[in-house]
């Protein structure tokens, strides 16, 4: 045999009959891999012992790139059908994220996090509400996780302008009424009813900044917790804030500012003098009623010439002059309020004249004297036993709220989708704020007489005489200063002004950096 030996380098090699190996006659070492048979033919050629011609990716065994799209496009589906997409929504969704991944598709917790993204982009691309919070807790991952993959989604897409529109926040509202379990079992004409108040009371929000630079989500809940307590309704804000995906303290805070505001509207009624937070939601029929005659105003051109008012006066003062009021023991027999509020159908009017009606003054006295009586005959027949309490909640309807087709018209365009120049034009009795922009001008405010009772504080430290000669009152003021205490505020404010730091720098409260800028880095050189 030709060769040598792999461990004595000889040459006299033989084969084994029996095993067929070949063996070093010098040494007796079996030579390893020499009996290697190579399969030739060609694909008509003999199989193999493990891989047969033609098997591979076919029935249960498939190669790693089709199972890994299988599995992938079946978390799309999974994720879709979770949602409600439709069967066309969740084609779009899929070739969005085939277009994303180039058809390589993915595996992995960041691959549903993609899909999620992807979900929520096609919505928004649709104009359709879909709340990120409950992508995110369908899909079992962190909100800001899911946030920040949708903007690397927005981004790869180059979506902007029209091409990727604003959240709906209106249509999550009707989208959360109408899903809710909290309203399932509501009427469908009592749930239009509510959507509609609902619409109304979200897009005042929006005019009156509330929801400016905010999550939109609490306000939604917000106004449906108080639409509904208006129509009788009871549902539960910690439900809906649960079913809207949203923070229930945050959901809190949003329905305490809507009331602020419906107080701040009403106190340009009548009685406006008496609504505060606490019977708020007892005025709001009449407050919203208001509102909506207020933003109808400039369409019908009834009640321009009153300033600040979206109703007619003159029908109040008429039906309190031409009507005794006929008190019941039951509220729902009362007169019916909202005869102070209506801008036409009255007998005495006559709408082909709108000239004739602005030639009635009437004065704030006599309004005030009209209310005034009123609370005295209404407390002189409580007294008797005669009536209970208005507005109870054991009498009549619920917290004393007339039916909701009493007061509420529909007829306003707030009652509809508006654009945000429209919904800025209309008015709706306030003129609103965004809270964020009062809070800072109140903290730059309550700073800057920080500062100056700071200077002050210096001043009589380090000139003692002139302080006594200019200030009579220093002495008390100082024993004053001493009971409240002085903050840890006050304290870093003395310390920038004995640094020569600006006022102007110190107005804006970034305390931190101009300590670091202007102390500590003094002491480090």
């Amino acid at each position: 045999m030709s060769g040598s030996c792999k461990n004595c380098s000889g040459r006299s090699l033989f084969r084994d009959d029996v095993s067929g190996n070949l063996i070093c006659s010098s040494c007796g070492i079996v030579q390893e891999f020499d009996n290697y048979d190579a399969q030739l033919g060609g694909l008509n050629g003999p199989q193999g012992t493990f891989v047969r011609v033609g098997t591979s990716g076919s029935g249960s065994v498939l190669n790693y790139k089709d199972k890994k799209i299988y599995e992938a496009q079946k978390i799309i589906e999974d994720i879709t059908f979770r949602l409600g997409f439709s069967a066309s929504k969740s084609n779009d969704v899929r070739i969005l994220v085939s277009t994303i991944t180039e058809g390589e598709y993915g595996q992995g917790d960041w691959f549903s996090i993609l899909v999620g993204a992807c979900s929520y982009v096609s919505m928004r691309k649709d104009n359709r509400p879909l709340p990120m919070s409950e992508v995110a807790s369908t899909i079992e991952c962190d909100l800001h996780e899911l946030g920040r993959m949708v903007l690397r989604v927005v981004d790869f897409l180059d979506l902007k302008g029209p091409a990727f529109p604003g959240f709906d926040i209106v249509g999550s509202l009707e989208r959360a009424a109408r899903n809710s379990p909290s309203f399932s079992k509501v009427e469908a004409d009592t749930l239009d009813i509510i959507v509609k108040q609902g619409i109304f009371l979200l897009q005042c929000a929006m005019k009156w900044f509330l929801t400016t630079g905010r999550q939109p989500l609490p306000m939604v809940a917000a106004v449906l917790v108080l639409v509904s307590g208006l129509n009788e309704v009871n549902v539960s804000i910690d439900d809906v804030a649960m079913e809207v995906h949203a923070k229930v303290s945050t959901c809190k805070k949003r329905y305490r500012e809507l009331l602020g505001a419906l107080v701040e509207v009403g106190k340009k009624l009548p009685w406006g003098k008496d609504i505060t937070k606490r019977n708020i939601v007892k005025n709001a029929p009449f407050v919203i009623q208001y509102m909506e005659l207020k933003s109808m105003s400039n369409t019908c051109g009834q009640g321009k010439n009153f300033e600040d008012v979206g109703i007619d006066l003159q029908a109040a003062v008429s039906e309190c002059l031409r009507k005794e009021l006929q008190y019941e023991s039951e509220v729902n027999n009362l007169e019916d309020d909202s005869q102070y509020f209506e801008l036409i159908g009255n007998s005495w009017h006559d709408e082909s004249s709108c000239d004739d009606r602005n030639k009635l003054n009437i004065s704030h006295e006599c309004l005030s004297l009209i209310y005034t009586k009123f609370l005295d005959e209404m407390a002189h027949l409580r007294s008797s036993g005669e009536i209970n309490e208005i507005y109870g909640r054991k009498l009549g309807r619920k917290a004393g709220f007339q039916s909701s087709t009493e007061w509420w018209e529909g007829k306003s365009q707030l009652s509809k989708k508006l654009l945000l120049h429209q919904l800025l034009e209309t008015d709706v009795g306030l003129n609103g704020m965004p809270p964020s922009f009062v809070t800072s001008c109140n903290a730059y405010k309550r700073r800057k007489e920080k500062i100056n009772a700071a200077k002050n504080r210096i001043q009589r430290i380090m000139l003692p005489s002139h302080a006594a000669i200019g200030d009579v009152n220093a002495e008390k003021e100082r024993k004053r200063k001493r009971a409240v205490g002085i903050e840890w505020e006050d304290i870093i404010i003395e310390t920038l002004l004995l640094h020569d730091v600006k006022e102007e720098e110190i107005e804006k409260g970034h305390y931190n950096a101009l300590l670091d800028l202007h102390v500590f880095s003094s002491w480090r050189s």
